[in-house]
């Protein structure tokens, strides 16, 4: 472990303390059909901690009830367990990670939302629960796969849990008055920003150092023909076609975009579109959900769509909840079963989750299309169809290449809103922001290409 790692490991214990107060326990359990749990080694009572996020904070306010109070006091009571679950902010997850990591202990299972390859050296290869889950229902989709495994050292560094699509919301009452139409590509909403900003309605694209804003505009960089790394993880940041990117950012700012988008969380598009005054963001569809709870009139006239395209087409990478069992469990066999099972019957958190979190093994939910087209609070109806392709024009992050470490780490410190906002801004030129951001990446690719991850 040299310098670096040590300070970042200690830095997560320490974290422990400042966020602790966030989390919330879940099932606790200690009963199977009124008898006590059977003891583990020693006599001590079996358990399994599961520390991951709170999808309450984001919109989806019935999965985390149903998983802490319905799911795993169901799955404890049938394996003679009792599970505890806490829940994270988001912005909480790394450190909390770390944080049992240097303490080698908290949890067996931590569930991310990003591909969690940092943590490589410190998690079970994850190879076997994979092959269980896909023998029984098919192959996993692409960008699940590809956000799972390192392909040079062939360890499977997590488990697949979940993806989320990232489609345009789109108020249509809006975007009938103007002269594009409906949103199809980032021209589309470069030409009708003026209108709609002159309006009363901005559009919300964040230009902020959190992660939706890095979310949004990776999804532009690829429709362009730009990403961080090559399908070789080469460094490729500095390329004429993020230097088209970053202008076409640019001139969507100042065309139809407020001062605010430089100072947003994670929730600050959502909030935009909830007031009313925002015209289009892109978002998983929690945003969508929360409004229909909220103000079912306004929910009404919010249509979704396909990532907004550009020359390279349309391709946009989201949220993709990876499971880790951690090498310092004592529980390994226990938490594969558990992962397995949750993926073999992952149905019913797909309905659940209110169609957020999709099934990286399709197989898992058969009849997905005529769900999402029949959602009941869905209006107009249908409007959640889009989602039964979503595939077509989502990826993984690191695109068109695997998630790594390198550009989880680039994601991580926000290397790429921070690019933007620069040009945005006019404290530089297109070209010197790609120029500086580039460099900065080129650091952390030959950091972790030494430790040999990349």
């Amino acid at each position: 472990m040299d310098r670096r790692d040590f300070l970042r490991l200690a830095g997560g214990a320490a974290a422990i303390g400042a966020v602790g107060g966030s989390c919330r326990s879940g099932s606790q359990r200690s009963k199977v059909d009124g008898a006590s749990v059977p003891s583990g080694p020693g006599g001590t009572e079996r358990t399994l901690r599961i520390g991951q996020w709170s999808a309450s904070a984001a919109g989806i306010t019935g999965y985390d009830d149903w998983f802490d109070n319905e799911y795993t006091p169901r799955w404890g009571d049938e394996h003679g367990v009792r599970v505890i679950v806490e829940h994270f902010r988001l912005a909480e997850l790394s450190a909390r990670a770390e944080a049992d990591v240097a303490a080698q202990g908290g949890h067996d299972i931590f569930g991310f939302t990003s591909p969690p390859a940092d943590f490589e050296d410190h998690v079970l290869d994850h190879r076997e629960m994979v092959e269980e889950v896909e023998a029984k229902l098919g192959k996993a989709i692409p960008l699940a796969e590809r956000s799972v495994r390192n392909p040079v050292t062939g360890k499977y560094f997590g488990f697949p849990e979940f993806w989320a699509p990232q489609p345009v919301h789109y108020r249509m009452d809006l975007w009938e008055a103007s002269a594009s139409g409906g949103p199809a590509s980032w021209d589309d909403v470069v030409r009708a920003a003026p209108d709609l900003r002159a309006s009363g309605h901005p559009v919300g694209i964040g230009l902020a150092e959190e992660p939706e804003s890095s979310w949004s505009l990776l999804g532009l960089m690829h429709a362009y023909g730009s990403s961080v790394q090559d399908e070789h993880a080469n460094l490729a940041l500095k390329s004429p076609a993020t230097v088209e990117a970053v202008k076409v950012a640019t001139n969507l700012f100042r065309a139809g975009m407020n001062e605010e988008v430089f100072g947003w969380d994670a929730l600050g598009n959502n909030r935009l579109l909830a007031s009313g005054k925002g015209s289009l963001i892109v978002n998983g569809i929690s945003a969508l959900r929360l409004i229909e709870a909220q103000d079912p009139e306004l929910a009404s006239k919010i249509q979704l769509g396909p990532m907004l395209g550009g020359p390279a087409g349309a391709r946009s990478p989201y949220l993709m909840g990876v499971y880790v069992v951690w090498k310092f469990t004592g529980n390994a066999e226990l938490a594969g079963r558990f992962l397995v099972d949750l993926a073999i019957n992952y149905r019913e958190a797909f309905v659940r989750s209110e169609f957020y979190k999709m099934p990286p093994f399709p197989g898992a939910v058969r009849d997905l299309g005529d769900l999402v087209v029949n959602d009941a609070r869905a209006k107009p109806a249908g409007k959640y169809g889009l989602l039964a392709e979503a595939n077509q024009w989502s990826t993984n992050l690191g695109h068109p290449g695997n998630a790594n470490a390198a550009v989880g780490e680039v994601f991580n410190r926000h290397v790429i809103p921070r690019m933007f906002a620069s040009a945005a801004r006019g404290v530089s030129t297109a070209e010197e922001a790609v120029e500086r951001a580039a460099a900065e990446a080129a650091t952390i690719f030959d950091t972790w290409r030494e430790r040999g991850k990349i």
